[in-house]
């Protein structure tokens, strides 16, 4: 979900922006960028799936003139390659747009935050709960983390982002629109849950160290 046209304040903009680029920042810092530098291989899947990001972003459903619908992909590139590489695709995702002339300037730090930050964390949130909580088992880390995880965290990104408009836009309009939209959060759960968890299935079988939060000793080697 993508927030197109100028239809929140400038607090809001502001306040999203500082956000963004707090928790990006953070991302920066604590994160290992030597592992990224030294592995060649993993450079070239990020870069791939980064470029796979931006086209299937292109193909957005327009329901308003300042709102626009795609899949995030953020939950899948969050299990994949863990949160700051994912939010930095994020990242390159919406400037695209912005460079594409679709999203102006001032609402990238607020689609960033909607697409890229919320549903990161409730991806990470989840991930924690199955590694520390629920038995070692490959189905239920695929159907909670891919399908479950995947699901949760568009509806969290789709309230987010309607929740902005309704909270703060001057548009009497677009508040309406907003809540009507609103009881139709759910249909966007299943095709970003099933497009995570079809993808993880798949690389957790055939390529399972290319998924950095699973441990195929821990998951398939000790079964």
């Amino acid at each position: 979900m993508t927030i197109s046209e100028l239809i929140l304040p400038t607090w809001i903009l502001l306040a999203c922006a500082a956000v963004s680029l707090s928790v990006l920042g953070l991302s920066v810092v604590h994160h290992s960028w030597q592992v990224l530098l030294s592995d060649r291989a993993l450079q070239h899947r990020w870069l791939a799936a980064s470029v796979a990001v931006v086209l299937m972003w292109q193909l957005r459903a327009q329901s308003v003139d300042w709102l626009s619908l795609h899949l995030m992909l953020t939950a899948l590139l969050t299990l994949i390659f863990k949160a700051p590489l994912a939010l930095m695709t994020n990242l390159i995702a919406n400037l695209s747009l912005v460079l594409l002339g679709k999203v102006g300037w001032p609402l990238l730090g607020v689609n960033v935050l909607v697409n890229g930050v919320i549903p990161m964390m409730i991806t990470v949130s989840i991930w924690r709960i199955v590694d520390r909580y629920l038995p070692d088992n490959l189905f239920v880390l695929i159907f909670v983390c891919g399908f479950f995880g995947a699901a949760l965290a568009a509806l969290g990104a789709g309230g987010a982002g309607l929740g902005l408009v309704m909270l703060a836009a001057g548009d009497p309009e677009a508040v309406y629109l907003a809540r009507e939209y609103a009881l139709f959060l759910p249909l966007l759960m299943p095709p970003e849950a099933f497009i995570t968890g079809m993808l993880l299935s798949i690389l957790m079988v055939y390529h399972p160290h290319w998924v950095a939060t699973f441990d195929s000793h821990r998951y398939i080697d000790t079964k």
